[in-house]
Parts: C-alpha cells; structure tokens; sequence
C-alpha cells in the first residue's frame, strides 16, 4: 500500500508539473453527436480537482457546453519532433464543465488571473463566462503508450 501510494504522488507532482508548464489546451466539446475543438488558456487548482477557463456566450463552444456540459481536454508538452514518440507527455482530462459566477467565486478567477493577468479584460467581461471543469479522471501518457489513469473520485 505504502509503495502505491508513494507512486501515486508521484504521478500526481509529475501532472501538476505537465499541467504548470502548458498554458494553452484543446478543449473537445460536443453537441448532437458533432464533436467540436479549441484552444483554450486553462488554470487549475491545486487539488487538482478543477480546471478553468474563459471564453464569451456567443460562441459554439459555449452553445455546445450549454447543451452537453460533458467534456475532454488535451494537455501536452510535444515539441513536434521525432523525440515526442519517447519523451512526449500528453494528458487527457475528463469531467463536466459549467459556468461559475466570477464576483462568487473570485478564488478560482485569482488562480486564472495568476496564471494569465494578460487576459483580466477579457475573463472579467459581462459577455465573458467563466468555467470550472470537474474532473473525473486524468489519462497521462507517457513515451507514446504508457497511460496512467487518475481517478479523482478514488484518490
């Protein structure tokens, strides 16, 4: 037990360091069975638990998040060089995203903010929602077929 637990902080520093190190992710959302992608600036917190990120009501990705508020997001560190097939870290975050009232819960818009004060005019904008993903589980991958799952609701 002790060694899966030491292994498990391990695995968990190893996410957060992916995690700090990419401010930008691809966030799949779906609507009718049509998936949909887009970059987003993400934060997290530091239990790991939540992810968050911004984007304006009149969007499709907003549209689909209303519709289905399930979602995926795709962190990675490639470099787009043969070398990713080994040393490439790539994590699949899986949960359900919703907008949460910015002036409420001002914690999580400082921890967005901290890692992105570039985007303060934007994220505090009347037309401007704001997202928390509750993640479900995490799928790391590591050297192109090594995958980790970190179940929240377990961990």
């Amino acid at each position: 037990m002790g060694k899966v637990l030491k292994d498990l902080k391990t695995v968990k520093k190893d996410l957060k360091n992916l995690l700090e190190s990419q401010p930008l992710a691809v966030l799949a959302t779906q609507n009718n069975g049509n998936p949909y992608a887009n970059l987003v600036a993400f934060a997290f917190s530091d239990d790991l638990k939540s992810l968050f990120f911004a984007t304006t009501r009149a969007t499709r990705k907003y549209a689909n998040l209303t519709a289905d508020h399930r979602v995926a997001m795709l962190v990675d560190n490639r470099s787009n060089q043969a070398t990713d097939f080994r040393q490439a870290k790539a994590v699949t975050v899986s949960g359900r995203a919703e907008e949460i009232d910015k002036k409420r819960e001002k914690k999580f818009l400082d921890i967005y903010l901290t890692r992105h004060p570039q985007l303060k005019e934007f994220v505090t904008a009347p037309s401007c929602a704001f997202l928390r993903i509750s993640v479900d589980t995490y799928y790391l991958v590591t050297r192109f077929q090594n995958v980790i799952e970190i179940h929240l609701t377990t961990s």
